[in-house]
């Protein structure tokens, strides 16, 4: 391969920033176009449906011979133009402004009446309200998964906002909202504002953790013996590792897999770290203490001793101290924010939903156990 100078090779680096910005900006204006037109054709179905004006069974007949009419045309089926329509619907009152009666006059007089320009309909938005950049940066298809899977206008801004500058995928997007992220985002009952370093760096950490986790790519089943919880929290720690990207995506963006049953040597005294991340947003150690039951105080105690130990012998200078999480099954709020309130470490507790219907199939016999206990692949 060829070498080229310093200069030209900044030239080539400019050049190339800017054809992939003006790349996504072309992509971002499609999309655009894109969502003004499904706008438009869900109010004119909107308009002619609900009044009755046309009669049973017209949405799959229109459908049927655009397709005809448009050969290859993808994205006007039955269901999409519905959806279209629940588009228009939901957004109308909220993002449209009346006309003046000068824009109306015109407008009934285009020949595309359907393709209203909604980039020119939006009213500004008032505080605390949707961000349009963000609006136009998600699909159609985003859209509509948020508009069938929440209820409340609050919640679609979330979503929207989330999916725009987190750029997640649809199938992403999916799993949030299955998982109900909004309403368990930043909710994780923690000490980090009176422990952290900065009140910037605990807002980030606060933002970061839910208090609640939809785990269900874990194949676990409660199995009623007392005894059995060792086991247990070392199954649900085998699958998570077996699943790590999974598990990553789960909590966020910025994590890093280091490892599971870390070991620590203090003293002469041996500790097992169960998952050991680091966070690069937060520029700190994250470890997760896993536990098959309810909260219990005594497992602060043995998650601030791996804290300590981590702070001694594994942080960097440049990072910020180590953040510990219990993951349990379930948890008593106030009663855990009461416990906290004596640790100078930060930690939080939160719990985790699995799928038990799902499990029993794919849960190891007797002997599986002994050999995920003993590091054996299965």
């Amino acid at each position: 391969m060829e070498k080229i100078s310093i200069q030209y090779n900044q030239a080539v680096q400019r050049i190339k920033s800017a054809i992939l910005q003006s790349q996504a900006e072309a992509a971002k204006a499609v999309n655009s176009q894109m969502l003004t037109l499904y706008f438009g054709v869900g109010k004119y179905v909107s308009e002619n449906t609900r009044t009755g004006s046309w009669g049973t069974g017209a949405i799959e007949t229109i459908s049927a011979q655009l397709k005809r009419e448009l050969p290859g045309l993808r994205g006007f089926g039955v269901s999409n133009i519905k959806y279209m329509r629940l588009f228009y619907e939901t957004w109308n009152d909220f993002i449209i402004r009346q006309p003046m009666a000068g824009e109306l006059q015109n407008a009934e007089n285009k020949d595309n009446i359907i393709k209203n320009d909604l980039l020119h309909l939006i009213r500004q938005p008032m505080a605390g309200e949707l961000d349009w950049h963000d609006f136009f940066s998600v699909s159609f298809s985003h859209h509509i998964e948020i508009l069938s899977k929440t209820k409340t206008l609050e919640e679609r801004v979330f979503y929207i906002h989330q999916a725009a500058t987190l750029h997640w995928d649809k199938y992403t997007l999916r799993d949030n909202l299955k998982a109900d992220l909004y309403h368990h985002q930043s909710q994780m009952p923690s000490n980090f504002s009176q422990t952290m370093p900065s009140t910037r760096h605990a807002l980030k950490a606060i933002s970061m953790f839910k208090d609640e986790y939809l785990l269900d790519f874990i194949n676990v089943e409660e199995l009623g013996e007392r005894d059995a919880q060792d086991v247990d929290e070392r199954v649900i720690e085998h699958s998570i590792v077996a699943n790590v990207k999974n598990f990553i995506l789960t909590f966020g963006k910025d994590f890093t897999f280091i490892g599971n049953q870390v070991h620590i040597d203090k003293f002469g005294h041996d500790h097992w770290v169960d998952l050991l991340f680091f966070n690069r947003e937060l520029q700190s150690l994250v470890v997760f203490e896993l536990k098959k039951g309810s909260f219990k105080p005594s497992y602060l105690g043995q998650l601030a001793a791996y804290i300590r130990m981590l702070n001694d012998d594994e942080r960097k200078p440049h990072e910020n101290p180590t953040i510990g999480i219990v993951l349990c099954r379930d948890a008593d709020r106030t009663y855990v924010e009461y416990i906290l309130q004596d640790y100078t470490q930060p930690m939080g507790v939160a719990t985790y939903q699995v799928m038990p219907e799902k499990l029993k199939e794919v849960l190891p016999p007797e002997e599986g156990f002994k050999k995920i206990l003993e590091g054996e692949e299965l």
